[in-house]
């Protein structure tokens, strides 16, 4: 079983890159990508699918928060994405392809991929055989993610060299208002880990104190979390996982 690589535990993770608005870095661009490279810390994004079946490098299904456009991602070809400016910046959508390229390996790169089911249930693949063709001859750490345990499973035939962690947390109802309460509880309990081969987890920051992180800490996962706003909360989250996802401040660097 590939374990988490030891870049994944030193460094902060930038949540989505390190991005900044306000310094023209909208979140998963290229610009917070290059500062998240310049500041040393690891970065974690989102992939969605474009209308061709490449990984976009975007949070949303819809276009709308991120760059003003209507419509969902899924629909547009990723030349036409390359287009679209994000709002904040002077960039289009890239594609994993690109950012690939642009770390080259000189930083961690955590990737979530983003539930296409709809209910995080069992359909899945295009997105995720796109993302392992991607990494394939990446010489870098790079890990996968996702809230769905059959895009985890998925990935264990697509990209078995690759570490695979579940992104995990408390599932409240307001939160997660289209998932049967049966499903929830069972994503909440993480009773999908070991059979999806799963060596980390990527829990919500203010549910850790769950006892069942601690017993998968115990049984050898790595336990990142998501996601940390101030120092503070970086504090009291350290007690508790091995590392953080951040953004909205410059986060510390152990032994910097």
């Amino acid at each position: 079983m590939t374990r988490l690589p030891a870049a994944f535990l030193r460094a902060p993770l930038a949540h989505r890159a390190y991005h900044d608005i306000a310094a023209g870095r909208p979140e998963n661009s290229r610009a917070a990508v290059r500062a998240a490279i310049r500041a040393r810390y690891g970065i974690e994004l989102d992939v969605q699918p474009s209308a061709d079946g490449l990984a976009m490098v975007f949070h949303d299904e819809d276009l709308r928060r991120l760059t003003g456009k209507d419509g969902a991602i899924r629909a547009h070809r990723a030349e036409d994405l390359h287009a679209i400016r994000l709002l904040g910046g002077d960039e289009g959508i890239p594609t994993l392809s690109e950012i690939l390229a642009l770390v080259a390996g000189r930083v961690p790169l955590l990737i979530e991929i983003k539930d296409q089911d709809g209910r995080l249930g069992p359909n899945v693949g295009p997105l995720e055989r796109a993302v392992a063709a991607d990494l394939a001859g990446y010489r870098g750490d790079a890990a996968l993610m996702s809230f769905n345990p059959h895009s985890v499973t998925a990935l264990a035939g697509l990209a078995p060299d690759r570490p695979r962690g579940l992104t995990t947390g408390g599932f409240d109802l307001r939160a997660w208002p289209l998932l049967p309460g049966a499903t929830r509880r069972r994503l909440r309990a993480i009773t999908d880990y070991d059979a999806t081969g799963a060596v980390f987890i990527s829990h919500q920051a203010n549910d850790l104190g769950r006892p069942r992180v601690a017993a998968l800490k115990a049984q050898g996962a790595a336990v990142l979390c998501w996601t940390i706003r101030t120092p503070q909360a970086e504090a009291k989250a350290r007690k508790l996982a091995d590392n953080i996802t951040f953004e909205g401040y410059a986060a510390h660097i152990p032994g910097a």
